[in-house]
């Protein structure tokens, strides 16, 4: 069974003024992570102090969109069942998010995945992954 994103109504996110270029970049299709002008770590999700030196020296950068999955878990009880999991980025942080357009069953921790974006209702689309 294939599991589609489509198929269920995504909430529009809080956008706030210090996340409001991580949206605006979501709208655009692209995902932003933040780096430390300090000590060159990425984060995320979107802060503006780094949360491993807590410099406030963050710098917006493209992410490239290619990850692998550290953790994931089959919501099957839901109205419309779907995939939560936590991926870790290319650049180094890891995000939770969903794996959509998948069988679930078919899923491995380590398995290579693709940044796509899911519209909401009336707010920016969501980064979600698919497998690649």
């Amino acid at each position: 069974m294939t599991m589609a994103a489509n198929d269920r109504k995504l909430t529009a996110p809080m956008v706030t003024p210090e996340t409001q270029p991580y949206w605006d970049a979501a709208g655009q299709g692209r995902l932003l992570v933040k780096r430390c002008d300090d000590c060159g770590a990425h984060h995320h999700y979107p802060r503006e102090h780094c949360p491993f030196c807590f410099s406030a020296r963050t710098q917006w950068r493209e992410a490239c969109g290619r990850g692998t999955i550290y953790s994931y878990s089959v919501m099957r009880r839901a109205e419309v069942p779907y995939v939560i999991a936590y991926v870790s980025l290319e650049e180094g942080p890891t995000m939770m998010t969903n794996i959509v357009d998948c069988d679930p069953d078919r899923l491995r921790i380590g398995q290579a995945v693709k940044l796509t974006f899911r519209p909401t209702e009336g707010g920016p689309p969501l980064p979600m992954f698919t497998p690649q």
